[in-house]
This record gives C-alpha cells, sequence and structure tokens, in this order.
C-alpha cells in the first residue's frame, strides 16, 4: 500500500524551528518531486516549497523563503522541511505531495500532485 507520512510539527513559539519530515511506504521518494503546502483555517492550501527530482531544484513561496530550508536524503527516503523564524501566521496544517513530474516542480500546482500524506499540525504561538 502506498503511503505518504508527515511528522515533526508541534506547538513552538513565534521565533522558533521546527523540522517537518516526509517519509513513504510502498515506494520510494526517489524519483519524485516532492511538495510541502499547507493549509490554515479558512484559507486555500498554499504551496510552501517544492524539490525537483531530476535536478534537485528547489522552489520557496515569497512568504517562507530565507526562513524555511527542503531537502531530501534519498538513502533513507525522507524529504525534510526545516522551518525558521517561525511566525503565527505559519500556523496551518501541512502536507507532504509526491508526484513524478517532468519539468522542474516549481512548475506545477498543488492539483498536479498525486499522493498526498495527512498533514501535521504546526502552532506559532505564544
Amino acid at each position: 500500500q502506498v503511503q505518504i507520512v508527515e511528522s515533526g510539527g508541534g506547538l513552538v513559539q513565534p521565533g522558533g524551528s521546527l523540522r517537518l519530515s516526509c517519509t513513504a511506504s510502498g515506494f520510494t521518494l526517489d524519483g519524485y518531486a516532492i511538495g510541502w503546502f499547507r493549509q490554515a483555517p479558512g484559507k486555500e492550501r498554499e504551496r510552501v516549497s517544492c524539490i525537483s527530482s531530476h535536478d534537485g531544484s528547489t522552489y520557496y513561496a515569497d512568504s517562507v523563503k530565507g526562513r524555511f530550508t527542503i531537502s531530501r536524503d534519498n538513502a533513507k527516503n525522507m524529504v525534510y522541511l526545516r522551518m525558521n523564524s517561525l511566525k503565527p501566521e505559519d500556523t496551518a496544517v501541512y502536507y507532504c505531495a509526491a508526484e513524478r513530474l517532468a519539468l522542474q516542480c516549481k512548475n506545477y500546482r498543488a492539483y498536479e500532485f498525486g499522493s498526498w500524506g495527512q498533514g501535521t499540525q504546526v502552532t506559532v504561538s505564544s
């Protein structure tokens, strides 16, 4: 059974850091572009970051650029999202998604990713 699982969410104070992890069972993430998306209550799902499979190129939303870093460890079948200098507006459910994409991942939107995890809650609050 193919499954994507996120972990690492939690409650953190403003200015703090978290590292989200994404792994898969039933298939290897190597060869897949991986995207991190988030959805806050009452808001649309937002593309946060992604990393391509063929050239390792990355994308960051303007709202997280300079604070978040995406990376992958194919040997461990893991993709990470390091989040620093967290702000209350970063509060959301964060989702990991995977897809085989022909172009750099920055060219694709959420609906073009076919495999999704259940999400992990990130709450930034004092």
